[in-house]
C-alpha cells in the first residue's frame, strides 16, 4: 500500500529561523509524522533572515520565474529548497526581494508590524499552491497553519479547482500562539477579487474588519477541519467554527500532540487510526 502524503505550510520552521515554540513545531510535526511512514514535504517564506549558505538552500530554475500580479505590479516568484536533516525532508521557500527580505524596523521574524501584510499573505498563498501543482506530488493532507499562510485553502478550493491537482486532498487550518498582523489593507478583499477570486467566494466577509481574523476565517471556511493548537484560543473563532460545524481537534501546545494528530489526520481522510 502507497504511503500517504501529507503537505505542511508553516510560517517558520527551526533551524533556518532562530529557534521558537512555532518554528520548533514547523520542524518536529513534519520529522514526526515521516517517523509515521508518511510521505512529507513542507512549504515556508524565505525570510531574510533565513541564512540560505549556512542551512543549503538552492534555487529551482523549473519551478521559479513566474510573476504573481497584485494590484498594480508583477512580483517575481523564486523557489530555493533545502533538505531537514536528518530526516531529509524536502523544504521549499517561497522567495520574493519585495515581501520577504528583512527590514530593519521589523519587530520580528515575520515582520508582523508591516503594512503590507495582506499583499504578502496573497503572494505567499499563491506562491505555493501553485508551486505544489507544479510538483505533481498530490497530497492527502494538505496541513496550512498561521495568518501568512491563510489564503492557501482560498486557491486551492476557488483559484485552482480544476481536478489537476488536491484532487480528493483534505485540507486542515492550525492556529498557532503567533503575533496578530498589525496591518491589513482596507483594500484586502479588493486586490483578491482582482486576483480571480470571484465575488461570490468573498461575499461572507464582506462587512467583517480587515484584521487577522479576517485571515483566519477565510482559511478555515475554505478547510475541511480546523486544529486550536494555542493555549487561549480567540472565542470568536471557535464560535466561528462551532457555526460551521467542521471536524476540529484542541491541543495542548505543551506537549507531544503527534499521535493525536495522526488520528486525527485519518479521522477525516475517513479510517481508523
Amino acid at each position: 500500500m502507497a504511503k500517504q502524503r501529507i503537505l505542511y505550510v508553516s510560517p517558520e520552521i527551526a533551524p533556518y529561523l532562530p529557534a521558537s515554540e512555532i518554528a520548533q513545531l514547523g520542524r518536529d510535526l513534519p520529522v514526526a509524522m515521516h517517523g509515521k511512514k508518511y510521505e512529507v514535504r513542507t512549504f515556508m517564506p524565505n525570510f531574510g533572515n533565513v541564512n540560505e549558505r549556512r542551512n543549503q538552500l538552492h534555487e529551482v530554475i523549473r519551478l521559479s520565474g513566474i510573476n504573481i500580479p497584485i494590484k498594480d505590479a508583477d512580483h517575481p516568484l523564486i523557489i530555493k529548497v533545502a533538505s531537514m536533516q536528518p530526516s531529509r525532508i524536502q523544504v521549499y521557500f517561497i522567495d520574493n526581494d519585495d515581501y520577504f527580505q528583512k527590514l530593519e524596523d521589523d519587530v520580528d521574524n515575520v515582520g508582523t508590524n508591516r503594512p503590507d501584510n495582506d499583499e504578502r499573505v496573497i503572494f505567499f498563498s499563491r506562491g505555493t499552491v501553485d508551486t505544489a501543482r507544479k510538483l505533481r506530488w498530490e497530497p492527502d493532507i494538505l496541513h496550512t497553519s498561521g495568518w501568512i499562510a491563510a489564503l492557501v485553502p482560498l486557491y486551492v478550493k476557488k483559484v485552482f479547482s480544476d481536478g489537476v491537482s488536491f484532487n480528493g486532498t483534505k485540507i486542515v487550518y492550525s492556529l498557532l500562539d503567533e503575533t496578530p498582523a498589525d496591518a491589513i489593507d482596507p483594500e484586502f478583499l479588493k486586490k483578491l477579487s482582482e486576483d480571480g477570486i470571484k465575488g461570490n467566494d468573498l461575499k461572507d466577509f464582506l462587512d467583517l474588519p480587515a484584521n487577522t481574523n479576517l485571515l483566519h476565517k477565510i482559511g478555515i471556511a475554505n478547510s475541511d477541519a480546523v486544529i486550536f493548537n494555542n493555549r487561549t484560543p480567540d472565542p470568536e473563532l471557535v464560535e466561528y467554527v462551532e457555526k460551521l460545524g467542521m471536524p476540529v481537534l484542541s491541543l495542548n501546545p505543551e506537549e507531544d500532540n503527534s499521535d493525536k494528530y495522526h488520528q486525527f489526520y485519518q479521522s477525516i481522510l475517513g479510517n481508523e487510526a
